[in-house]
């Protein structure tokens, strides 16, 4: 891969990584206090409701963190070295986790009769997408595994 295009991902990834900061620092916590200002009843979901967006968001940060760190592997052409299969495997964890905690968002939503269709559509979407980005990790880290063992099997004949 070009360094140019690997340098314009990592640029692109702290870009990202600075305005999900942002995004947990002022709007979440803005956002909260708006709609609970808009739905007193529901003010009591505020600060779980920031919490776990908080959380989701660190969620997203990880994984972008990790593929900063395997853009650092394909630049140092180590991508099919063990040490790639630790940050594929984080980015597996932390899609589940997210699976899971937009499931947990989804059945408090639904126990404080706070859930419309749309907001059901968006968590259910939230979960399918997850999962699938999840099982498409663990298509992908099959794939490094296989051409780690190619490339270890060439190194042996040549």
């Amino acid at each position: 891969m070009h360094p140019r295009i690997i340098l314009a991902l990592k640029a692109l990834i702290v870009v990202m990584l600075v305005l999900l900061l942002c995004s947990q620092a002022f709007m979440l916590p803005g956002v909260a206090a708006g709609v609970a200002e808009r739905n007193p009843d529901l003010a009591h979901l505020e600060l779980p409701g920031v919490i776990g967006g908080i959380v989701f968001l660190v969620l997203v940060q990880i994984v972008l963190l990790c593929v900063f760190r395997l853009l650092t592997l394909v630049r140092a052409d180590r991508i099919f070295s063990p040490a790639a299969f630790r940050w594929v495997d984080i980015i597996f964890a932390t899609m589940l986790a997210a699976a899971a905690l937009i499931a947990g968002a989804f059945v408090v939503l639904n126990v404080a009769d706070a859930m419309n269709p749309s907001i059901a559509i968006l968590a259910l979407l939230g979960m399918t997408v997850a999962v699938g980005i999840a099982l498409l990790v663990v298509v992908l880290r099959g794939l490094l595994r296989k051409a780690l063992q190619l490339e270890q099997d060439l190194s042996e004949v040549v």
